[in-house]
């Protein structure tokens, strides 16, 4: 698998929104931002989410095939065995630096492997079963709530309600933004929906800013920047 195909596959545009994920549950958990822990569970979770992506591609390779052909799998360019393999080892070992990111920083390894078990298992039940399901924007939201409450957890041990609070508001915007990614009129091909995806940074920014840290939320507003710029070389759906 050549790094350009591995790019595609993990949609790693959109990985600045997952940074956001965890600098805004770091805040709201109370855990100090400005440190090592915090950067672990942000590359642990981006890890989650492109072994997340390469089992979406996997999973959708025959509706692919038919609908858009120029993916990776479909056009030949890598096998679906390869990808699978390369997913669910992603996920694993995204699983496993929540668990000692959590020893280093909270004392257990437990919250955070367990919340990053429970992570792992709703991307791949969102992977499997999101075509012509009804529930998949819950599905969806569902994933990206749980990088709340697994960072939240592997960097306090304990997820607290302001956390709880904020994964809600977030699942709403997921559930909105994959309403609008499967309505048959805007489609995906308006680009409405990178943008919306983009916009997770800002929802997080809201967040972080709420607890009193301008300098991080300014990082989040930068995030949105950025993830709309990584977007023009790599497609973030």
């Amino acid at each position: 698998m050549t790094l350009d195909v591995a790019l595609r596959l993990g949609r790693v545009s959109n990985l600045p929104t997952v940074w956001t994920n965890v600098v805004a549950a770091a805040a709201l958990a109370g855990a100090p931002l400005a440190r090592p822990a915090v950067v672990a569970a942000a590359l642990a979770c981006s890890i989650l989410y492109v072994g997340g992506m390469f089992l979406n591609d996997a999973f959708d390779r025959e509706i692919d095939a038919r609908e858009r052909p120029e993916r990776p799998i479909p056009a030949g360019l890598v096998s679906a065995r390869e990808v699978f393999v390369g997913g669910f080892g992603l996920l694993a070992a995204g699983v496993a630096m929540l668990a000692v990111t959590g020893r280093s920083a909270s004392g257990s390894v437990l919250p955070g492997g367990a919340a990053g078990a429970a992570l792992a298992a709703a991307i791949v039940w969102y992977d499997v079963r999101h075509k012509d399901n009804p529930l998949a924007p819950l599905l969806m939201g569902t994933c990206r709530a749980l990088v709340y409450v697994a960072a939240a957890a592997a960097l306090t041990g304990a997820v607290g309600a302001g956390v709880v609070a904020w994964a809600g508001v977030l699942l709403a915007y997921l559930i909105a933004l994959t309403a609008v990614a499967r309505h048959p009129r805007l489609g995906l091909q308006s680009g409405l929906v990178a943008r919306l995806i983009a916009g997770i940074a800002i929802v997080d920014g809201i967040a972080v800013a709420g607890t009193g840290h301008p300098v991080a939320a300014g990082w989040c507003i930068a995030a949105f920047v950025l993830t709309l710029a990584w977007q023009r070389r790599v497609s973030g759906t």
